[in-house]
């Protein structure tokens, strides 16, 4: 392969993005991939040089860089380590990490998981608490035969748990 930025030499750094569901490519030669910056993880980013192969949008550099003022972390530090340095971050930085965290994940929005465990006990729980509900309305409506019924489930559904947690 040919260098996509000389034109001239053999390729041999291979960069790939994914932006926005669009795959770029660029091959560049050793000594283009040393004047882009690519050898120094500090300074490149291939957002930068896929723009400036051709596409007409330019980004917008200010001297000062972006700063988190609870942690005083910097965009730079986000690019460096992949993390952010505090839960303030996420405003300070917020434009951008959309995109970043959905090519990351499946969503924007942290929901968590709950163990194993603890979903069969809050399952157990409200199922208990749903027979116990309908049994106190059978016994107020004098209904005996579903209470007693009611009761047996209660006590049936407590017994296997118990047998569960052992």
């Amino acid at each position: 392969m040919i260098c996509d930025v000389c034109k001239d030499k053999s390729a041999t750094v291979y960069l790939t993005q994914i932006v926005e569901g669009q795959m770029q490519k660029v091959n560049l030669c050793e000594e283009c991939a040393k004047s882009k910056g690519v050898t120094d993880p500090t300074g490149f980013a291939l957002a930068d040089l896929l723009l400036g192969l051709g596409s007409e949008k330019k980004i917008v550099r200010s001297n000062e860089e972006r700063r988190c003022p609870t942690c005083n972390f910097t965009q730079s530090d986000f690019k460096k380590t992949g993390r952010l340095g505090c839960s303030d971050c996420y405003g300070v930085f917020g434009e951008g990490l959309g995109h970043l965290l959905k090519a990351m994940h499946k969503g924007i929005r942290h929901v968590g998981k709950v163990p194993e465990r603890l979903a069969t006990a809050k399952t157990f729980v409200d199922r208990v608490d749903e027979l116990k509900h309908r049994l106190k309305i059978a016994i107020k409506d004098e209904n005996y035969e579903e209470a007693a019924r009611l009761r047996d489930l209660v006590q049936k559904a407590e017994a296997e748990f118990s047998e569960r947690q052992q």
